[in-house]
Parts: C-alpha cells; structure tokens; sequence
C-alpha cells in the first residue's frame, strides 16, 4: 500500500463525506478508493470512518488522524515546492520593515546589491523604528535589533552587535572620567528612548550582569542623533558599534568603561506567523545573513 496516497484519498473522502464523490473526481472506480482507505484502516489497525447507507462519518481517532494527515500532507507539498523553486531565480515583490539607523547604514547597500543580482524581485523598504504587526500591514520580512525577542516572534538571528559607551575628550575634560559604572549616576547620560524611558544601564562587573542607574536631560528614540550630542560634548552615551564606529574613528569621542563589558544585542529576521516563507524572502534571509556576517 502507497501510504501517502492512501492519506491522500482518506483526506478527501473525509472532506467530501463520500466514496462516491472521491471516486467521481478522480476519475477512478469507487471500489479502488474504498480498497485504498480499508488498507490504510487495516495498516493502522482502527476504524477511521463509520460508513452507513446514508451517509460517513468519521471516529475519534478519524478526527485525530486526519488533522494529522493534513499537516503531514501540507508539509510534503511544501518541500516539493521549495526544490522546485530552487531550480529557478527569485522572483514576486517582498515588503521590508527595517530599523532606521542600522538599515541605512548597513543593509541599503546589501539590499541595493540584492536587487541587482536578482532582478525579478521586487523590494518595498520601510525605514522605522516603530515595532511594525507583520500581519495587519502586511510586511513579508522584519528586520530587528534586540536583545530579547517578543513572545510567538518567529525568527532567524542573522548576526550580531556590540555596544560601546562613549564620551567626546571635552566632555571628560570638563566632568572627569568615570572608573567605573555606579560613577554615571554623577554625569550627564544621553538615554536611547527607543524601548521606553532609560533608568539604567547593563554592564557585566565581575562575572556578573548588572543595571547601574544612570540619569540625563537629553534623550531621544534615535541614536544617530545622541551620538551627535556625544560628539558635542553633551554627555555619555550608550551606542552600538555601527552608529558610534564614525565618530569614534573621527577623534569626536572616544570609549569609556571598556573594561566593563556591555551586553550586545542580536540581529533578527522576523517573519509573519500565519503563512510558509517564500523562496524569495528566504533568499534574502541568507544573503543578508552573509553581508552582515562578512561586514
């Protein structure tokens, strides 16, 4: 007995509620489907469905077999597809939802690269830093920098970040340099806004992960902007790499506190959790995962 293809016929002959019908539709007689699904019955050694003159009905364990059948059915088709689009190029439209800062500075190019060696895909960029529902708006692909996902987020990390505290020479040669971390709550601290209001920062002290309260007049949802107040000498301030790396290369601001390590974060590919993931944004994931993981 084949018994994919019996799956096949009792996943129909349940949802049409007939031999008869399967049969009709498939072009075959209805002796071979009544043959096939009594085989996959006698394999299984259960009743799936309870037959009468009038109508089918299926057993508790028909229902909990056929929802089974249908996953298993569902995941075979998918595969097939998946090989069958990997013989060809890319191709459909994707809908981005990407991070202000780290999006313009490190995946513009990488998606601009993208869009040339593949032609046949289109890309429709967002740049926010709002925590866009993939679903109601629509987005195929969401690329995140967190260091915690949210609960039901599915996701594919493709790389990672670190951070650095900085301050330019003017200002720690007007208020001092800190030795170490419970030293900010005496300094102006330039607070990143982006997951709500700044009370402290995390630093591993001796092996340890701890919050050290930090305070400020100056704080904002974009770091590009408090790395510029950095540079001004306005205060310290808590970036990561790909924002603080120019000014840090210009003379602007140096780091601070590097013996107190801070926890970098991860770069996530998130996907909406109602549907298969296209071979195309696939694609994308991987590439994109080589160029941040090559740069």
């Amino acid at each position: 007995m084949d018994r994919l293809e019996g799956m096949k016929l009792f996943v129909r002959v349940a949802e049409l509620g007939s031999f008869a019908a399967v049969a009709q539709q498939l072009g075959v007689a209805r002796s071979v489907v009544t043959r096939q699904v009594a085989a996959l019955e006698a394999h299984l050694g259960t009743r799936l469905l309870l037959r009468s003159t009038r109508r089918l009905s299926l057993t508790s364990a028909g229902s909990a077999y056929l929802e089974k059948c249908r996953l298993i059915l569902h995941l075979v088709e998918a595969a097939e597809t998946d090989i069958a689009e990997e013989r060809v190029a890319p191709r459909g439209h994707i809908r981005l939802s990407l991070p202000l800062s780290f999006g313009l500075k490190r995946l513009a190019p990488l998606l601009l690269e993208f869009s040339q060696r593949h032609p046949h895909v289109g890309l429709d960029m967002d740049y926010t830093d709002r925590r866009v529902n993939l679903i109601e708006e629509g987005i195929d692909l969401a690329i995140r920098i967190t260091r915690r996902l949210a609960d039901g987020d599915v996701a594919r990390r493709i790389g990672t970040g670190g951070m650095q505290v900085v301050a330019a020479p003017a200002y720690l040669a007007r208020h001092g340099r800190p030795r170490h971390p419970a030293e900010l709550i005496d300094h102006e601290c330039l607070g990143y806004t982006g997951g709500g209001t700044v009370h402290s920062w995390p630093f591993v002290v001796a092996g340890k992960l701890q919050s050290f309260p930090v305070r400020g007049r100056i704080q904002a949802n974009n770091g590009e902007v408090l790395g510029e107040a950095a540079a001004q000498g306005m205060g310290i301030s808590l970036q990561p790499d790909f924002i603080v790396e120019d000014f840090v290369a210009a003379g602007r601001v140096e780091p601070i506190l590097t013996q107190f390590p801070v926890p970098g974060f991860g770069i996530h590919a998130i996907l909406p959790s109602n549907r298969q993931v296209p071979h195309r944004v696939r694609v994308l994931m991987d590439f994109l995962a080589a160029g941040i993981g090559s740069g």
